[in-house]
């Protein structure tokens, strides 16, 4: 089997079961029990949760424990919404995870805020401008996603916190993407709140973090014992904080080194595929070398668009810093994406459609139609997601076996 589904999660690393284990067997206790089972475990939570503020370069107190990236969207959507007094108004992107859309919904429906959704070029990427203009005296809250979960896109959060807290608005973005790929200092990125997941980076599905700065006021999502200084209330997982903790301290050692080389195989991987099918089209920011091929559909950056924002053009494939470095995303008109990861599924291929959040959805994505590709193009979406260990071997093999399925999707549909 050749694994390239990372976007959606990965195995749990060996050395966070490792770390893990301790607190399901012998120091199981509650955190919250005065005695010693619970002073075990209150001292392992607490090691867990200043790990991650190191590895975040934040304060132990601005980390809160939760059960995943949707659950610290969640908070920190509806939590710093309706604890700013500031007003109704929320702004937000076009390509947003689920988790982003359906809370900021919450607001529009049941709170009466405003919600201005910022739309996206062709490659998927914000309008600093069209952000600017966005913000308004009585804008309460700026949500947009770090690295977009199906095409990869990496938004400029750095210079739209300058932007948001120029008008005094705080800025909430969402790196479960962008964990293991991306830097995640708070204080570089310049955001107020950050939202994290546990099984994108090694550690046990049910844990992420919200990073929420202390200065700002949180309204709670669940009430009950008043868990993490109340900002979320339930018996906290120290097991799986102390395996976050530990997956994402592994993440951050050797990030810019693997996210280089993977980058590398990445790019190799996409001109290999476009050679074999001409007429994929490769969704998203463009990485260098790829322009060659007809992106009219997909409108992705080319290089000298990358070299505009400050990465020059050079005659070898490097990865732009619009792009997640593991990401690679087609369409293939005139097939069925279904289809073709049936067809790859029997080759030992693991890959996706697109997001694997939306439980049972047959609606078309949008995130495509956002980059205003046509609905019928949009079925047609393959994402492949690497990790550290994916090889140069298996991705030669993967192109090829895009290529064999290919064809035999589209005899079938002719």
């Amino acid at each position: 089997m050749i694994f390239l589904d990372s976007a959606a999660t990965t195995p749990v690393r060996r050395e966070v079961l490792e770390a893990m284990w301790p607190l399901l067997t012998g120091d199981f206790g509650n955190p919250s029990s005065h005695h010693e089972l619970g002073e075990s475990a209150k001292r392992a939570l607490d090691a867990a949760r200043k790990s991650v503020a190191a590895s975040l370069g934040c304060r132990a107190s601005d980390v809160v424990f939760t059960s995943g990236g949707t659950e610290s969207d969640n908070l920190a959507i509806k939590g710093l919404a309706l604890a700013e007094p500031r007003g109704r108004h929320i702004v937000t992107s076009a390509i947003e995870h689920e988790a982003v859309l359906e809370s900021v919904d919450y607001l529009a429906r049941l709170h009466g805020f405003e919600i201005t959704v910022l739309p996206v070029n062709a490659a998927g990427l914000i309008s600093l401008d069209d952000a600017r203009d966005a913000l308004r005296p009585d804008t309460t809250l700026c949500t947009v996603m770090y690295a977009n979960n199906e095409i990869g896109a990496v938004q400029p959060i750095a210079a739209l916190a300058e932007l948001c807290h120029a008008q005094g608005v705080p800025l909430h973005t969402d790196a479960v993407q962008a964990a293991g790929w991306l830097p995640l200092d708070v204080a570089g990125l310049g955001v107020d709140a950050l939202s994290l997941s546990g099984h994108k980076l090694g550690a046990p599905k049910g844990i992420g973090v919200l990073m929420v700065k202390g200065r700002r006021s949180l309204e709670p999502v669940l009430h009950g014992g008043g868990q993490e200084r109340g900002k979320r209330s339930g018996t906290e997982n120290v097991a799986g904080s102390v395996g976050f903790a530990h997956a994402l301290a592994l993440a951050e050692t050797d990030r810019a080194a693997r996210a280089l080389a993977v980058a590398q195989l990445r790019n190799d991987f996409v001109s290999n595929v476009l050679e074999r099918v001409p007429a994929a089209i490769f969704t998203g920011p463009a990485v260098a070398g790829t322009h060659d091929h007809d992106h009219d559909h997909a409108g992705a950056q080319t290089d000298a668009q990358a070299a505009a924002d400050g990465d020059a053009a050079t005659p070898t494939l490097v990865s732009t810093p619009t792009r997640l470095p593991n990401n690679a995303s087609f369409c293939f008109p005139g097939t069925s994406g279904e289809s073709l990861l049936l067809e790859l599924g029997r080759a030992g291929i693991i890959c996706s459609a697109g997001s694997a959040c939306a439980v049972g959805s047959d609606d078309v994505s949008h995130v495509l139609t956002a980059l205003g590709i046509d609905e019928a193009i949009a079925q047609t979406a393959v994402r492949f997601s690497l990790s550290g260990d994916t090889t140069a071997e298996q991705l030669a093999t993967v192109a090829a076996e895009v290529e064999t399925a290919y064809r035999a999707v589209r005899s079938l549909s002719q």
